[in-house]
């Protein structure tokens, strides 16, 4: 997965899904649930109810693109509450290592007005 770190925005899903789904279910809750357009080049985050799977919806140049990690030992520790969360590239980065963001402790950095308008 070799994306641009500062030009994508990420977006985690917070409610459970169901890991059967693949391109045309994802990119169905992205339309429904998330309100976004899932063609807009967005990475779109999805866990299961045990926190043991997650997926990757994302669209690259001609097609959908779904990355799926599956935990044998553990759990994913996303943070954050409702059905959409905005994530920077180094906060997916720690889910996928198994890092609980909620015992992080984030210190005060400059941020461009259109970067800190956009979050949510």
């Amino acid at each position: 997965m070799l994306i641009p770190e500062s030009q994508v925005r990420i977006w985690l899903y917070g409610p459970p899904t169901d890991m059967r789904k693949s391109f045309d279910g994802l990119s169905a809750l992205v339309k429904t649930q998330l309100d976004e357009e899932p063609a807009s080049g967005q990475l779109f985050v999805f866990i299961n109810r045990r926190r043991t799977q997650l997926k990757v919806l994302y669209y690259d140049r001609g097609g959908y693109c779904v990355w799926a990690k599956r935990l044998e030992q553990g759990q994913f520790h996303p943070q954050g509450q409702g059905d959409k969360r905005r994530l920077e590239w180094t906060e997916l980065k720690l889910i996928l290592e198994g890092i609980d963001l909620r015992s992080i402790r984030r210190f005060k950095r400059y941020r461009r007005p259109d970067e800190a308008r956009v979050s949510v």
